[in-house]
């Protein structure tokens, strides 16, 4: 049957077309395998005749995958990821977890609605383990797509939709100005770009959508590009060089307000004119994994419990 050749792949056969493609040679990838050349080539063709495809395009500089070859790699790299976290899963209920989970968040929801979600999917389940993994938003449904993710959450302002994700947003916020307490700045009644353009700034990487955001706001005031000295996607180190500098940096409204209730840093009174979206992305399965439904509720309750705060404001 033209399936047969599925049922004859094994895990080690996976892991060779992946080192093929890393290493864009058949050499390379023999002895990164512990197997010979010959032996490596005949495999690969041999499945190449299976699948009636080439999976890897020969050249002078060595081995690229084809396009039957890069859907292949990806569907061998999930696999491969699905049991590096099952055996995990399974390590974690022999030490007597419930569930193990691994959630992805980008800087704008890492400082208070995931570890609120958390605490609130450890109150459920208090034999749960949760693994915590900060990045940009790239960078993480990358790793989502992969299976090395359960959820991702963070801005959804530059997310396109991808056939094999999910997603659903929990709330909008503007964007606001920051600096450190005590900035020239904050004496300021009424500012304009002018002011702003008369200090540094720290800015976000180009990839990230609370860079686009500030870009979108400077576009539609008619505003050249801000002069900045750093570029950076680490929240704790943009919060450290704001606070020893005289520096202006951006931020979410519930992050600005959460570091301002701690004294960290003081949102300017300006209009940004910058509203952002934060929202959630997991995988579309037929069989998910039973602690997702969980997982997603406490998203929800948290987006929702602080959604409130923002309304009626902190008690006491």
């Amino acid at each position: 049957m033209a399936t047969d050749w599925i049922r004859r792949l094994r895990m080690q056969h996976l892991q060779l077309l992946i080192s093929l493609e890393e290493t864009g040679s058949v050499t390379e990838a023999a002895r990164a395998t512990f197997s010979t050349q010959p032996a490596l080539s005949k495999w690969l063709k041999e499945l190449e005749d299976d699948v009636g495809a080439p999976l890897f395009e020969r050249h002078a500089r060595g081995l690229t995958p084809t396009a039957q070859g890069r859907m292949l790699l990806g569907h061998a790299r999930r696999v491969l990821s699905e049991m590096d976290r099952a055996q995990l899963n399974l390590k974690a209920m022999q030490d007597g977890s419930s569930y193990r989970v691994v959630i992805g968040t980008s800087p704008a929801s890492a400082p208070n609605l995931v570890p609120a979600a958390i605490m609130q999917f450890l109150q459920r389940h208090p034999g749960a383990q949760v693994e915590l993994q900060e990045g940009t938003m790239n960078e993480l449904l990358e790793r989502l797509e992969l299976g090395q993710l359960d959820l991702v959450v963070g801005r959804l302002d530059a997310y396109s939709p991808r056939p094999s994700l999910q997603s659903e947003q929990l709330y909008d916020e503007a964007m606001r100005v920051i600096c450190r307490p005590g900035h020239p700045l904050t004496l300021k009644d009424s500012l304009s770009w002018a002011d702003l353009r008369s200090y540094d700034w720290i800015v976000w990487a180009k990839s990230t959508p609370i860079r686009t955001k500030l870009d979108m706001a400077l576009t539609r005031a008619g505003q050249r590009p801000l002069p900045y000295r750093i570029e950076s996607t680490s929240l704790i180190g943009n919060l450290w060089l704001l606070h020893y500098s005289d520096m202006l940096s951006i931020a979410s409204d519930r992050v600005a307000d959460h570091f301002t209730q701690r004294r960290l840093v003081v949102p300017l009174n300006f209009e940004l004119n910058a509203v952002g979206s934060l929202g959630m992305c997991w995988r579309d399965e037929p069989h998910p994994d039973p602690s997702l439904p969980h997982l997603l509720e406490s998203i929800r309750a948290a987006a929702a419990s602080q959604s409130l705060t923002q309304v009626i404001g902190p008690q006491g």
